[in-house]
């Protein structure tokens, strides 16, 4: 079996690893091919093209990025036209996967799209372009099912990968891990993984640890940052006067070991917010977007949370500081505050471990599944 693949940023490159055991416990001998990131990778994915060409968030990041993201996935249409596998998944990234996989699906290629575009958070009027793209939906979410199922697309809910890639772990043991020499607490930020995060966070992180420094000298802020990209231009702000006392480690892996042996976390939206909640670690969540793409999504009345763990949970539990309110200034306040109260922080925890609950499943059997529903009904 020949599987093509697409997945835009570390966290789909999670979700693909997990796809690729999935599918090889029952088809040993399938390949994949697309763009797929080191994890993937590591198990024997090609990647025509590097993942972090499609790292890119907000409406004018994408514009910028527009012309090669184009010239990418007609490259991509080119290939698996002419050279068709037996199934395409587009992981997450779906304003890049949907088009390519509409114009596979045409030519009678079955399709799946690994990560539902969130259509119940906004943009419910893609529902029938995404009807017309794919041939299913692998869903991470339990309350995702109603909505595409009334809408004539089939889904299969697998879980969340990281539930079972990510169980709780032994804090302490975790924490003299980062380093056997150092006694004292962590403070994990995660600026984010695409440059265009980092470009918009990697400052204001930097300014909200100098002012936490002030009132917890005794705290040290470690950064996973796995992409080399990111990270160099992370260690080239560091560099910087302003920032050179500062007692950072730059950790050149993902987030898994720090968020588990930290005290409480600073987050940029994204998978990463789940990652803490499943780590259970204490966060507070941030993000970050130029003036035009906030102005956007304003204008399309977007509603409701954005972090994870709020929206699974139905409640605020994360608190989410956005846009114009990010403030180093704002920030240190509510991780200082955080750090002062071992009550809320075992609070959030326990709301944490609910989180967990509800994203159980079997999640390589769903996968399997949901991959042998997309070959019997093959277009």
């Amino acid at each position: 079996m020949r599987i093509g693949v697409v997945a835009g940023e570390a966290s789909g490159d999670m979700l693909g690893e997990a796809l690729m055991h999935a599918v090889r416990q029952h088809y040993p001998e399938a390949t994949f091919e697309g763009i797929a990131g080191p994890r993937m990778q590591a198990l024997g994915a090609r990647s025509l093209f590097p993942m972090e060409a499609l790292s890119v968030r907000g409406y004018w990041e994408v514009l910028r990025a527009l012309p090669r993201l184009l010239w990418i996935r007609w490259q991509l249409r080119r290939h698996f036209l002419s050279h068709p596998p037996d199934l395409f998944v587009g992981i997450d990234a779906p304003d890049f996967n949907l088009g390519l996989e509409k114009a596979l699906k045409e030519g009678r290629i079955p399709t799946l799209q690994m990560v539902a575009p969130t259509v119940w958070a906004w943009r419910a009027e893609r529902l029938p372009g995404i009807r017309a793209a794919v041939s299913g939906i692998l869903s991470i979410f339990p309350f995702e099912a109603p909505i595409f199922e009334q809408a004539g697309i089939p889904l299969t809910y697998i879980g969340h990968p990281l539930v079972h890639r990510l169980p709780p772990p032994d804090r302490a043991q975790a924490r003299a891990a980062l380093d056997p020499t150092w006694s004292g607490d962590w403070i994990a930020l995660l600026p984010g993984s695409r440059m265009s995060e980092l470009e918009y966070h990697g400052r204001l992180f930097l300014e909200t640890a100098l002012r936490l420094q002030r009132d917890f000298p005794q705290r040290r802020f470690a950064v996973p940052l796995i992409n080399a990209g990111t990270r160099d231009y992370f260690q080239r702000l560091l560099r910087e006067p302003a920032y050179a006392s500062l007692p950072v480690t730059v950790f050149e892996e993902d987030a898994t070991r720090i968020l588990a042996g930290a005290e409480v976390a600073l987050v940029a939206s994204g998978t990463a917010t789940l990652e803490a909640a499943l780590l259970e670690c204490p966060q507070i969540l941030t993000y970050r977007l130029s003036g035009l793409t906030a102005w956007l999504v304003r204008r399309k009345g977007v509603k409701g949370w954005v972090g994870l763990p709020n929206i699974i949970l139905g409640r605020a539990v994360v608190p989410e500081i956005l846009q114009e309110q990010a403030t180093p200034d704002r920030l240190a306040e509510e991780l200082g505050n955080l750090l002062r109260d071992a009550e809320r922080r075992a609070e959030m925890r326990q709301s944490f471990q609910e989180v967990r609950r509800r994203l159980q499943a079997d999640t390589m059997g769903a996968l399997v599944r949901g991959v042998e529903r997309a070959l019997t009904h093959a277009p």
